[in-house]
């Protein structure tokens, strides 16, 4: 009598099986134990923002006025959580880089207006 074979199929792994492997990856990780993972670590920069308002020596409500936008805006700039507009970047990069010009030039359209 002739014994059946089995045959064995090559399976695909799963979606689950790699989400599952990789959880357990950073499992390990966390707890100190040897992983074989890649840690990438993000080390947020001053912003831009903050360095301009710094150099004019103004609170972010003072700096919000004078550029005219709203101080929530700033803060949001300042945390990372939103980039300024093409018109405000280059106003900023413009503080940073003469800000005594930029608060005479402010203060001169101030009091023409």
């Amino acid at each position: 009598m002739a014994q059946k074979v089995r045959k064995t199929r090559k399976t695909k792994p799963r979606l689950a099986d790699d989400i599952l492997a990789s959880l357990n990856e950073a499992v390990k990780y966390a707890r100190g134990e040897k992983a074989d993972v890649i840690v990438h670590r993000v080390v947020p920069r001053e912003s831009d923002a903050r360095e301009a308002r710094h150099k004019l020596g103004l609170s972010q409500r003072e700096f919000a006025a004078f550029i005219g936008t709203a101080v929530g805006t700033v803060r949001k700039w300042e945390l990372g959580t939103r980039r300024p507009s093409g018109a405000a970047r280059t106003l900023i990069e413009l503080i940073k880089s003469e800000p005594k010009a930029v608060r005479r030039a402010v203060a001169k359209a101030n009091s023409a207006a």
